[in-house]
């Protein structure tokens, strides 16, 4: 397998996705930048966005302000998110990065788009900041604060979330589930963090199973193993520190699963790895101070795939961009927000068929929690 097909098979997605598995050969090198599949930016549309020919942006929701015309008020600090099949529709699930009274809320799309309804799926929890898909179609919110939960929560609303301490207590980032070995990888936002899977008793109940955490050496590829981790209560000791030989990563922030590799960034070295679930080894998908020239990726965060095998990496800071990183190896900005410097951009996610990317820009135009934006792009995606 050459490696453009290894890369677009281990990107392609989730359960709907197709791909081949992992062949078990470490990654060629770090992605370097290249021209765009889609070609140059274009001039910024009327939000403020510059996208390739082709595309086009809306505004969905705004924090404070009813979302269309179902009544709801959109939450501040739109962070981590996910789109859901839901009828002929699907829904889009935005976590709130608010101190204590975070949660997530979700927006239910017709099949042409259309807005039906907004609501809320999560209250009153601690700086949800990123978080999940299930196979069995929960979304999972984590809170980003020490000794922090993750909550089981219910896109179609109607059910109250569900405190899933079985996962962990720590500053949780994000999660995503490989259901073909059954666990669930979790990324943890502290400079000394780890890289966690959890291996629930029974797969799609979350409420018992075992926490464990990546063993590895000092480098930045090679094979890799994991131990339980004691108490993952997290105290007195945290969970981090509880395992010698844990490999430390600096600020882990997105992850996402694709039919054998786990892909996950750490912001405070502006990393993109990748897990081999089947070799059991890791390597460097992305690196900024290993590029040639200057690199088009920096404050690297949120991660997505695409269905024809591309992910799709979100700036928090950086130039307020989206980068693709191509199955050739090239990383490239797929768009740019301009006028939104003291912001970030957070939950990437397509809709089902993959003809619409879904974000949030945090703090929008104000640089303020209450000025979150979030976005719905169209286009030619491959």
């Amino acid at each position: 397998m050459d490696r453009r097909t290894l890369l677009r098979a281990t990107v392609a997605g989730a359960a709907a996705f197709s791909g081949s598995l992992w062949s078990g050969a470490a990654l060629a090198a770090p992605a370097q930048p290249g021209s765009s599949p889609y070609g140059p930016l274009g001039a910024a549309d009327t939000n403020g966005i510059q996208l390739p020919a082709g595309f086009s942006s809306r505004v969905v929701a705004r924090s404070r302000q009813q979302v269309g015309s179902t009544g709801y008020t959109w939450h501040d600090a739109p962070d981590g998110g996910a789109c859901f099949a839901a009828g002929t529709g699907w829904i889009y699930v935005s976590n709130s990065e608010i101190s204590l009274t975070g949660g997530a809320s979700a927006v239910r799309f017709d099949a042409t788009g259309n807005i039906l309804s907004a609501y809320r799926i999560l209250g009153n929890t601690n700086r949800n900041c990123a978080g999940g898909a299930t196979p069995w179609g929960t979304w999972l919110s984590g809170e980003e604060v020490n000794r922090g939960y993750v909550y089981e929560t219910y896109p179609e609303g109607g059910r109250a979330g569900v405190r899933r301490a079985a996962l962990g207590r720590f500053s949780h980032e994000a999660a995503a589930c490989d259901p073909d070995r059954q666990v669930i990888y979790l990324t943890e936002d502290e400079p000394t963090g780890c890289f966690y899977r959890f291996r629930p008793t029974v797969w799609s109940d979350l409420s018992a199973g075992t926490l464990e955490v990546l063993v590895a050496g000092t480098g930045t590829s090679g094979p890799v193993s994991w131990a339980r981790v004691p108490d993952p209560d997290g105290s007195p000791t945290q969970t981090r520190d509880q395992v010698a030989g844990a490999k430390r990563f600096n600020g882990g922030e997105g992850c996402w699963y694709a039919d054998g590799t786990c892909w996950f960034t750490t912001k405070g070295d502006n990393r993109v790895w990748a897990y081999d679930a089947v070799a059991q080894r890791i390597d460097l998908a992305y690196d900024d101070s290993l590029v040639s020239g200057s690199a088009p990726l920096t404050g690297v965060d949120n991660i997505t795939g695409s269905r024809g095998g591309d992910l799709y990496v979100a700036e928090d800071g950086g130039n307020m961009e989206i980068n693709i990183i191509t199955p050739d190896e090239v990383v490239a900005p797929f768009l740019r927000i301009t006028g939104q410097s003291s912001s970030e951009i957070c939950g990437p996610a397509f809709s089902p068929d993959g003809s619409r990317l879904y974000f949030s820009s945090q703090r929008g135009t104000s640089g303020l929690s209450s000025g979150g934006i979030t976005y719905e792009v169209r286009g030619p995606f491959r």
